[in-house]
């Protein structure tokens, strides 16, 4: 595994050299860091080797801006449609660097897919319709914590991935050597007697990204053409074997979800070679010609890979769960639609009695009418009809409450209110980042009451979990009420709601408060059709020591099961985020 910052240092200027001799070819880098000294660094090493444009694309930037528009004073002079490029179309040719790439929105990573897949921009908009060439590379800054990715859409068009979270300043002041030279420290030497057209570099990159769990076709793609791109480099025509390892470690490794199978008995057998015979009938030149056989070139390519995996792959395969799962950026609920506040987010026609009025798009809807709206001789003004009319369309993040449903009853349940004290402070440390709210739902013996409305406060729930009692029967259908009444209320005040409910699934006590399993059990599973009825998105962690008793309830929900029956606030805690991400 590589874990040496040196040598991360290395191919970050080696692949920052390799994309600026082809940004649009090659679609980008993805580099994983913080902002800070480290980072500008490789932003100035790559500015050295490419001398093309170089645009910054700013976080929140609208449409009109990234992919252009309506000139509007131009077309008031010249009456007629002026095409605006945007950014976008001015970057042709050059490389733009996405800043917070982990939170790009979705109409964003669309279009700049779109860009990369065509090398075209489609500007449909304000009565035009054009095509501008826009062929140009991605950086994309990935500032974001361990759960937060840049977009997979976007990453996997992109052939570089650099995470420099690891590199401190002195390493890279130190490590200045040209990427000509590092190229040495970043690749195994070749095997002697390799030479061009040695194995076929289709073949080969495709069998090393089965081998490393890599399903996306376009991997092997791009690891072609930056083998291509070494070899142009070199002044060769073909790639060689030195030059697929390199483009494979560049490429394929931090794409890897899955460790290479080792050599099996047989294969090692046969790598091996037979001892010479004791009676001297065979030359010793004969005798050493089993030692000198060359292995597969795929063979020779896997093991310089394996070298140049992520460190932390090996631990995450072991922890269990999708490796390298890419989630969505924060978790700061969905985008609601609202009349008067929020983020800009495009205009639509409409009655400005109703809405806020958007005054730069209605002047551009009117504008292309003007020379046929004008009568001759008339003052120069501009004529604005009612189907100009742009009113703003406003977007606000709503946050997310992650509300815990906690069964508090029987002889378990010190244990299980242990694993929700757990998960609620772990949750809580993070919500401070990510305005999230927590609150708290415990059901026992007759009733169930919410015991810690939502809040971001870590002293208070720390004091109510403290002296929150347990024992007794299980009145699940009231627990369940009780998490949907609070949840509505979230999402009516905006909110986004995540019910968390924990429990073996056992219900003995009715609404009533009377015994019985059937009657309790009935009613929970009505309280958890309610629950998708209502569209509330539930987990069930089944704590039960024979996982399955909270099957039927999660199905009766169309919830997300997770039998957890020795879960603790670490489990516990990963499984949320799991669902809320």
């Amino acid at each position: 595994m590589q874990d040496d910052p040196a040598r991360a240092w290395d191919d970050a200027l080696r692949a920052a050299a390799l994309f600026a001799a082809d940004p649009h070819g090659l679609g980008g880098i993805v580099l994983r860091a913080g902002a800070g000294p480290v980072r500008d660094l490789w932003l100035d090493a790559l500015r050295q080797h490419f001398t093309g444009p170089i645009r910054r694309m700013p976080p929140g930037i609208a449409d009109d801006r990234l992919i252009g528009g309506l000139d509007l004073p131009a077309t008031l002079q010249a009456g007629q449609p002026v095409v605006q490029r945007g950014l976008l179309a001015e970057a042709d040719g050059g490389v733009v660097v996405v800043p917070m790439a982990e939170r790009l929105e979705r109409g964003h990573v669309a279009r700049l897919a779109a860009a990369l897949d065509t090398g075209l921009l489609a500007l449909e908009r304000d009565g035009l319709a054009a095509r501008l060439p826009a062929r140009f590379g991605l950086v994309l800054l990935d500032e974001g914590q361990e759960e937060e990715t840049v977009p997979e859409a976007l990453a996997d068009r992109l052939a570089f991935r650099i995470d420099l979270s690891g590199v401190g300043l002195r390493q890279a002041e130190r490590r200045n050597a040209p990427a000509a030279q590092s190229r040495a420290d970043a690749q195994h030497p070749p095997p002697a007697g390799k030479g061009p057209g040695a194995a076929d570099p289709v073949t080969t990159l495709c069998a090393l990204s089965d081998a490393l769990g890599i399903v996306s076709l376009r991997a092997p793609l791009l690891a072609l053409r930056v083998a291509g791109r070494i070899a142009t480099t070199e002044g060769r025509d073909a790639p060689e074997e030195a030059d697929l390892i390199e483009a494979a470690r560049l490429v394929l490794a931090p794409r890897a979800t899955r460790l290479p199978p080792a050599p099996t008995e047989e294969q090692e057998a046969q790598e091996t070679p037979p001892e010479p015979p004791q009676d001297g009938g065979q030359s010793e030149e004969d005798s050493r010609e089993p030692a000198d056989a060359p292995r597969t070139p795929d063979d020779v390519v896997l093991e310089a890979v394996r070298a140049a995996l992520p460190q932390d792959l090996l631990a995450r395969l072991l922890a269990g769960g999708p490796p390298l799962r890419a989630s969505a950026a924060g978790r700061m609920g969905a985008a609601a639609a609202s009349p008067l506040t929020g983020r800009p987010a495009g205009n639509r026609p409409g009655d400005p009695r109703r809405g806020r009025l958007d005054l730069i798009a209605t002047l551009r809807a009117a504008a292309p009418w003007q020379r046929l709206r004008k009568r001759e001789g008339e003052a120069r003004r501009i004529v604005v009809t009612s189907g100009d009319f742009r009113l703003r369309r406003l977007k606000r993040r709503s946050e997310t409450t992650t509300i815990f449903c906690v069964d508090a009853s029987g002889s378990a349940a010190l244990e299980r209110l242990a694993e929700a004290k757990g998960a609620v402070e772990l949750l809580l440390a993070e919500s401070y980042v990510r305005r999230d709210r927590i609150a708290l739902v415990a059901f026992r013996g007759t009733g169930a009451e919410v015991v810690l409305p939502p809040t971001r406060s870590l002293v208070r729930a720390k004091r109510v979990l403290a002296g929150l009692p347990g024992g007794g029967g299980t009145p699940l259908a009231a627990g369940l009420d009780a998490a949907a009444t609070l949840a509505l209320g979230v999402r009516r005040s905006g909110g986004s709601p995540v019910i968390v409910l924990l429990t073996d699934g056992r219900a003995n006590v009715a609404r009533s408060g009377l015994g019985g399993r059937a009657l309790a059990g009935e009613e929970a599973l009505a309280a958890g059709r309610l629950l998708r009825a209502q569209g509330l998105p539930t987990l069930v962690i089944d704590t039960g020591a024979r996982p399955d008793g909270a099957r039927r309830l999660a199905e009766a929900a169309q919830a997300r099961y997770c039998p957890l029956p020795h879960a603790d606030a670490g489990s516990v805690s990963a499984a949320i985020r799991a669902v809320t991400l």
